[in-house]
């Protein structure tokens, strides 16, 4: 049987519906490079606004048992390097896959980062509406407030003309299934689900000290999958727009639940951290290997089919 993991999305066709996750060797075309050729069918830049940001002081990272801490706080080098970058991996490897994630700190900033990054042409425009360990500088995130979310969806859509725009949800919000129907409603073409949740904390005990420079952070990881997986059910079962399913996927089998669970891709990101970027060649092989065991032809047989 020839067996297919060709992937269809918002009209492009990519060889893998595996696609990784922004923040995580985002930044250059080499190193976006080097994972497309590791076997992501996409990859997302890490989230860039207008100007250059450095973010919080580290420690800003730290693995723990279940999972990982994250306050990084969307450092970027500003849409100008970051349109340069995603140009070179077009022009140097002439593909498609390509998502440019973009925040801002008002609902005009996103508008204008998109419009600047469009310049670039990727094939998705990715909102991040939800990081969770900036409010202290931009308040409480975007993706909590409905008006919000309204307003920048359509002022992003407006900005980024023909290209598809995502937004990034996060579970942090009264209705999830409400906040996605708003997004439908104005005008995006497809929603990623999740972000970090949290933020939270851990206390080095020794010094007494929140591990973190910032004392908190998004949390992210193995601990989040059950929380990304029903956030995806719910949002694939109450609206039409395909979904981009993140949060704490790490092997084959969570890769199939999401899809299961009607997921159109599927996002990785915290286990590049753990291991390497192998595990898309390794995430792909797992899940040829579950389909051609069950005499399964290609995804679309399965996408979805928990809500039948």
């Amino acid at each position: 049987m020839d067996i297919q993991l060709k992937t269809t999305f918002l009209g492009k066709e990519y060889a893998s519906p595996l696609v990784l996750a922004s923040g995580v060797l985002g930044l250059t075309a080499d190193s976006m490079r080097r994972v497309l050729d590791a076997g992501a069918g996409a990859v997302t830049t890490k989230s860039f606004g207008l100007v250059p940001r450095k973010g919080h002081p580290c420690p800003a990272v730290l693995p723990y048992d279940s999972g990982l801490l994250n306050a990084v706080g969307l450092s970027n080098p500003g849409v100008d390097e970051m349109v340069k970058e995603i140009r070179k991996l077009r022009d140097h490897s002439g593909t498609s896959g390509i998502f440019a994630s973009v925040f801002g700190r008002t609902h005009e900033e996103f508008g204008e980062v998109t419009r600047q990054a469009v310049e670039s042409e990727p094939d998705l425009i990715e909102v991040n509406v939800s990081c969770p360990n900036v409010s202290s500088e931009f308040g409480s995130p975007f993706a909590a407030s409905e008006r919000d979310v309204e307003k920048i969806t359509r002022i992003v859509k407006k900005a980024a003309g023909k290209i598809p725009v995502s937004i990034k949800l996060t579970i942090h919000c009264p209705s999830l299934i409400k906040m996605a129907r708003i997004c439908e409603e104005n005008g995006a073409d497809a929603i990623t689900a999740i972000n970090t949740v949290g933020p939270g904390m851990l206390i080095d005990t020794g010094v007494m000290k929140p591990v973190l420079a910032n004392k908190v952070g998004g949390v992210s990881g193995p601990a989040i999958f059950p929380l990304a997986l029903k956030a995806v059910y719910e949002i694939c079962g109450n609206t039409a727009l395909p979904v981009i399913g993140t949060g704490g996927v790490r092997t084959a089998d969570q890769a199939v639940q999401m899809i299961m669970a009607g997921a159109s891709m599927v996002s990785i990101g915290s286990a590049v951290y753990y291991g390497d970027i192998e595990i898309f060649s390794r995430i792909n092989r797992g899940i040829y290997t579950w389909i051609e065991e069950r005499n399964i032809e290609d995804l679309k047989s399965i996408r979805g089919v928990v809500h039948e």
